[in-house]
């Protein structure tokens, strides 16, 4: 399911991976889905309705609650979509998603039914109190890392400079994570 180095769009446009939006879904309460992964399904249902069209998607990857491995574990995944609008437009987007599936915001890492992460938004850099980009910490996690270096192990990181899947292999959280089988 991996992507090539460049993804060819309709008339004959390529894409670099590089160019795209890396949105992370996770969740670990399935609301009225009846399951994690028919909830993220549905939310990725509802990207290209948003203005958020996707060009590739990973597999849905599993892996214990964190920080607090007692809880029930975790869906994550990860999608590239266009780049149709600006950074923070498209966070607020994101964040109109998760409320449409229930999304509650009480503390800090709580459970939840969706997470939607801007992990980067092609190769733009912003350190704003309401945005960072590329996301601060998602370097660091399997669950992101992994999902990203299946669909395009090629991406790189825009401050970094190193590839997903060289990030998915120095990743230091979630070290459980793993495609669903």
């Amino acid at each position: 399911m991996s992507l090539e180095t460049e993804i060819h769009k309709g008339g004959g446009r390529r894409t670099a991976p590089d160019d795209l939006v890396v949105i992370a879904l996770g969740g670990n309460l399935p609301g009225e889905f009846g399951s994690s992964e028919a909830l993220l399904e549905a939310a990725l249902a509802r990207f290209a309705q948003a203005g958020l069209p996707v060009v590739s998607r990973s597999s849905w990857w599993r892996s214990a609650a964190w920080p607090e491995p007692d809880g029930n574990e975790y869906r994550n995944g990860v999608v590239l979509v266009e780049a149709r609008f600006s950074p923070l437009h498209t966070l607020r987007t994101l964040f109109s998603i998760e409320a449409e599936f229930g999304r509650m915001r009480a503390h800090k890492n709580a459970a939840r039914t969706l997470d939607l992460d801007l992990i980067a938004h092609g190769r733009v850099t912003l350190d704003q109190p309401q945005l960072v980009i590329p996301h601060p910490r998602a370097h660091e996690r399997l669950f992101v890392m992994g999902p990203l270096a299946e669909i395009a192990p090629d991406w790189r990181h825009p401050r970094l400079g190193l590839t997903a899947r060289q990030l998915a292999d120095q990743a230091s959280v979630g070290l459980d994570a793993q495609p669903v089988s």
